[in-house]
């Protein structure tokens, strides 16, 4: 009885070899310490509320400091375009961890925290990290794209950063609640440090030959693939689902205004968050292996609609660590669901610059519906807001037949047998 229930465990691991094994090490070592990045938010965003900003203009903060991660295709452009030092990923890690390091070294150290200088070395370290993102997730299409991983990859990537953020809400209550900047930054600063010694050590890359023909390849590649329907469908899809109105800053002020929670507690309450999506990460592994994409984007809009909703009964210690954890869980199969279709819709030889248009996309969305989440909350009040944003994410019910998903699929399960030994 106990050797066929091992059997069939092991059948869901998907890193069957030493390969996929070490990439899947390095890929989750990477977003773990990126993860810490979040570290300041929460004491950022308290912070500034007691300096008398509204939440708007907290959302209006993170915003700017969000801009990097909105470029996200010029970095995939230089990497994919332009060698550096015989390589396309390994050298420019080296240069972004480093500039991530020190971004976050001088917040630590300038005195005060005023506004306009914390929001530029909060930005120029986004800078350092998107371009590291950028340069890891290229890795992770070109190496995982051929061996039908993408999404078991995804999955250790958002685990490892899910599981970071774990300590960013534990932690990151503390710090907020003791208002401590400077300690904040500092710990943020040091766990780049991590990534750059991890990716020295495990990004094993041939040299990359700078020369006119191939530029001119590629050049004429992404010529082709800006014409392809797929891309701009796919980047429209992923935009309207992650634009639905969402809370942002605005639940900082509803949980400390409203509910009367402290930030200690908030905090707890976001660990739970994400250890709950760790266990949605987890899930969506096998999941991803087993069934159609379409299937799964259609159940995960239906959860996320479902969990909106539970927003309403948010009024309370108990309710909010119950809704908090289904909320983690069901929220991360939906991430998860919409960049596996973000990494097989990506056109071959464009890995870099392509999953990072789609990610911006993805970034955009999920800040710009933070940004009118807060207006909307500011003009309407909370159950408003709950209501107009399960409303936006059911409407995406109504794109899933114009992505033609099952396509999309069918040619990443083509290119997969391809390039198979």
């Amino acid at each position: 009885m106990a050797r066929p229930m091992w059997t069939r465990l092991q059948r869901l691991h998907p890193f069957t070899t030493p390969e996929a094994q070490r990439l899947a090490l390095l890929f989750g070592t990477v977003y773990f310490a990126q993860g810490m990045w979040y570290l300041p938010n929460q004491t950022i965003t308290v912070v500034l509320k007691d300096r008398g900003l509204t939440a708007g203009q907290v959302a209006d903060f993170f915003l700017v400091t969000t801009i990097p991660w909105l470029i996200k295709p010029l970095y995939g452009l230089v990497s994919d375009f332009v060698p550096l030092a015989g390589r396309r990923r390994k050298s420019y890690y080296v240069l972004t961890t480093s500039l991530a390091i020190a971004g976050g070294a001088a917040l630590a150290l300038w005195p005060g925290h005023p506004y306009r200088a914390m929001a530029a070395l909060f930005t120029a370290m986004g800078l350092g990290l998107a371009f590291t993102d950028v340069l890891t997730d290229a890795l992770m299409v070109e190496s995982g794209r051929p061996r039908g991983l993408t999404g078991a990859f995804q999955s250790v990537q958002w685990a490892a950063i899910t599981a970071s953020s774990i300590a960013v809400g534990l932690l990151g209550g503390q710090l907020a609640g003791a208002r401590d900047l400077t300690l904040a930054f500092a710990v943020a600063a040091a766990l780049p440090a991590v990534s750059l010694a991890m990716g020295l050590v495990f990004i094993h890359e041939p040299p990359a030959a700078s020369d006119r023909e191939a530029a001119r390849a590629t050049w004429r590649a992404i010529r082709a693939a800006m014409g392809d329907r797929t891309v701009w469908v796919v980047a429209g899809f992923i935009f309207f689902w992650t634009f639905s109105p969402s809370f942002g800053p605005a639940f900082l002020y509803y949980q400390t205004d409203i509910l009367a929670f402290s930030q200690q507690f908030i905090g707890a309450l976001d660990s739970l968050y994400y250890a709950a999506a760790v266990v949605g990460a987890f899930a969506y592994a096998p999941l991803s292996r087993r069934a159609p994409l379409r299937r799964l984007i259609v159940v995960v809009i239906g959860l996320g609609v479902a969990s909106t909703l539970l927003y309403l009964l948010y009024r309370d210690r108990p309710s909010a660590v119950l809704i908090q954890c289904l909320f983690g869980v069901f929220a991360m199969l939906g991430q998860l669901a919409f960049l596996d279709l973000a990494a097989k819709a990506c056109p071959p030889r464009l890995e870099a610059t392509f999953f990072a248009l789609l990610m911006s996309v993805f970034n955009a969305g999920t800040q710009l519906s933070q940004n009118v989440g807060a207006r909307l909350y500011e003009v309407y009040g909370y159950t408003p807001l709950v209501l107009i944003s399960a409303a936006m994410s059911a409407l995406t019910w109504l794109l899933v037949p114009l992505v033609r998903i099952d396509r999309i699929e069918a040619q990443a399960r083509a290119s997969q047998a391809a390039v198979a030994p």
